[in-house]
């Protein structure tokens, strides 16, 4: 199980994205993270642009909850979400599963 951080700021985990194939879903885990498989080719922001709207409609909050706190560039990357308990957070993400 992925650890899901709780804090004043929101809720963070981490992220690595795999981007540019035939579906966008969740993949499972890579150590600490959610394994996620992206459409969007990693040009001009693409692929973050729907990493994040992958994460407000899974998780059900409006898209502007949901940011990329770091890794920009990276595969690698800690979305935060706010407005969401960690247990939440875990609830829709191992629904996904």
């Amino acid at each position: 199980m992925i650890p899901i951080k709780d804090s004043n700021r929101g809720v963070t985990f981490a992220v690595r994205v795999h981007p540019h194939t035939k579906k966008s879903a969740i993949t499972g885990e890579l150590g600490d993270a959610v394994k996620l498989s992206l459409t969007m080719p990693p040009v001009e922001g693409r692929a973050n642009e729907a990493c994040i709207e992958f994460f407000a409609k899974l998780l059900k909050v409006p898209r502007s909850s949901v940011t990329i706190a770091s890794g920009h560039s990276s595969r690698n990357k800690v979305i935060r979400v706010v407005g969401l308990s960690a247990k939440e957070v875990r609830r829709h993400l191992y629904e996904a599963d």
